[in-house]
């Protein structure tokens, strides 16, 4: 019994010992990919935007949009600072990482690493409420939609609502289908405009990647407007003053062949891949880098530029990049999306948040209310109607958008 019992403590005490040791080891692999760093920062960035570009109340912005997200940000602690408008998310109590609005850029990660930047005062910045000035115009000057008197024949009037009705079920649980704004344009007329309790029409939502599209649209605006030719080698885009410092890598490798089309059609033939897990390359770039186009940048050529598409944040992450390098200062740069697509379209709401390196994250960070956009946007030119829908949706099979489109595009006449 004596030998047993000596026998049961050794395989006890190996059994603790190596319990211990993989404990270790998982933590060393999380601190070692950065997770810990990255949760702090994508709370810290999410309740900042949320807070000072989107007027939500921070509590609110923690507990339906940052928590859902995963399990791990449980661990993350919030505070605000609502004089210097910033953002400090702590992981465990440690790993702090800290966002701050900024004038032009929104909400910025880790700003102060990135270059010195003048602070925020409240002469600078008024937190965004419901009651824009043109709120009551009509759409697009405005927010209000035709009245349904005046629709017009042709266009089922209860189908289309009990459509848009069915899309708000389960708003404001994350756990549902949790839409938060819906808009029906249609002959060029906002017949819908729809948002859930605790949104207003000029409350800016997170479009993550419609921003792509948005990029895009700037890309071509500013080709124009500096001259950059679509088929310009991306080595041969920068004035001398304004290249970026992972340029130089790139001239002694097969990326010398990539296009500016290459990244605009997102056939640049990098080995990038789309990853969202914790550990992957997406949230290592937007949380865990401080300037995204470079990170972006470091990854090897796998395939001729041309040769395949590839959706991938980082392509539109260097292409925000190479839009940088056609200013002459980053002032111009940072006011360009208001002053060349944003003011003329009347998108009052819409900012495009900049990261602590100074680029656009031209991947992920747009705001804007439902009326400027949407989280689905589609466009259907043979019934000239746009619909939108925008949501916090973390379980995929609660909504499924082109069920959504469908339905709406019966209650429409066809052409």
């Amino acid at each position: 019994m004596a030998k047993a019992s000596i026998w049961i403590k050794r395989s006890v005490l190996t059994a603790t010992v190596l319990t211990l040791v993989l404990v270790a080891v998982a933590m060393a692999s999380l601190l070692y990919i950065g997770i810990p760093k990255n949760a702090a920062g994508m709370a810290a960035k999410g309740v900042c935007s949320g807070a000072f570009v989107a007027g939500r109340p921070w509590q609110k912005m923690m507990a339906e949009d940052v928590l859902p997200a995963s399990p791990v940000l449980r661990f993350i602690n919030i505070a605000v600072d609502q004089s210097n408008r910033t953002v400090t998310g702590t992981f465990a109590g440690l790993f702090p990482r800290m966002a701050v609005w900024l004038p032009g850029q929104g909400c910025v990660l880790d700003a102060a690493l990135g270059r010195n930047t003048p602070r925020p005062t409240a002469a600078t910045h008024t937190v965004p409420t419901p009651g824009n000035p043109d709120a009551d115009k009509p759409w697009p000057q405005g927010e209000t939609p035709v009245p349904r008197a005046e629709w017009g024949a042709g266009i089922d009037a209860v189908a289309l609502q009990n459509v848009v009705d069915q899309a708000f079920a389960g708003a404001g649980d994350p756990l549902a289908a949790n839409a938060r704004g819906v808009a029906i344009i249609h002959k060029g007329r906002l017949l819908v405009l729809r948002t859930a309790p605790g949104f207003s029409p000029q409350t800016a939502l997170h479009g993550w990647s419609m921003t792509k599209t948005v990029t895009g649209m700037l890309t071509y605006k500013l080709s124009g407007d500096t001259g950059l030719a679509f088929d310009t080698l991306v080595v041969d885009a920068f004035p001398q003053a304004r290249e970026p410092a992972w340029l130089a890598a790139w001239r002694n490798d097969a990326r010398k062949d990539i296009k500016v089309s290459d990244l605009l059609y997102m056939r640049d033939g990098l080995a990038s891949v789309e990853e969202y897990q914790p550990w992957g390359s997406v949230p290592q770039m937007l949380w865990g880098a401080t300037d995204t186009a470079a990170f972006a940048a470091k990854v090897r050529s796998e395939a001729a530029p041309g040769a395949r598409w590839r959706y991938l944040s980082a392509t539109a992450n260097l292409l925000a990049g190479v839009a940088r390098g056609r200013f002459a200062t980053d002032a111009d740069y940072w006011a360009y999306p208001a002053k060349a697509l944003f003011g003329p379209i009347g998108a009052s709401t819409a900012v495009l948040e900049s990261d602590a390196g100074g680029n656009w994250v031209g991947s992920s960070y747009l705001w804007a209310s439902v009326g400027d956009w949407g989280q689905v946007v589609a466009m259907v030119p043979s019934r000239d109607a746009v619909i939108v829908r925008l949501g916090w949706t973390f379980k995929r099979d609660q909504f499924d958008s082109c069920v959504f489109v469908a339905d709406v595009l019966k209650a429409l006449p066809k052409a």
